[in-house]
């Protein structure tokens, strides 16, 4: 996963709130930092990912992202 990716997964995932958590939620599994520092150190973005969707109770069915809905001809 790149860094764009994880960010445009921030937006589609987790929408408004998605800035604020990545600057403010501690990420346990990410030593006890920040999505924004976890990423800064050099952890790879899917970790961080993993772990920010982990922190924030995201449902594993969104983890990436939101389903595309069929549509109809």
């Amino acid at each position: 996963m790149r860094h764009s990716e994880f960010w445009g997964l921030v937006d589609e995932v987790l929408g408004v709130r998605g800035q604020s958590l990545t600057h403010d939620l501690v990420l346990e599994d990410c030593g006890g930092v920040t999505a924004v520092d976890a990423l800064e150190s050099g952890q790879s973005p899917k970790s961080v990912w993993f772990a920010l969707c982990e922190a924030a109770d995201v449902p594993p069915h969104l983890w990436w992202g939101q389903p595309v809905r069929s549509r109809k001809l």
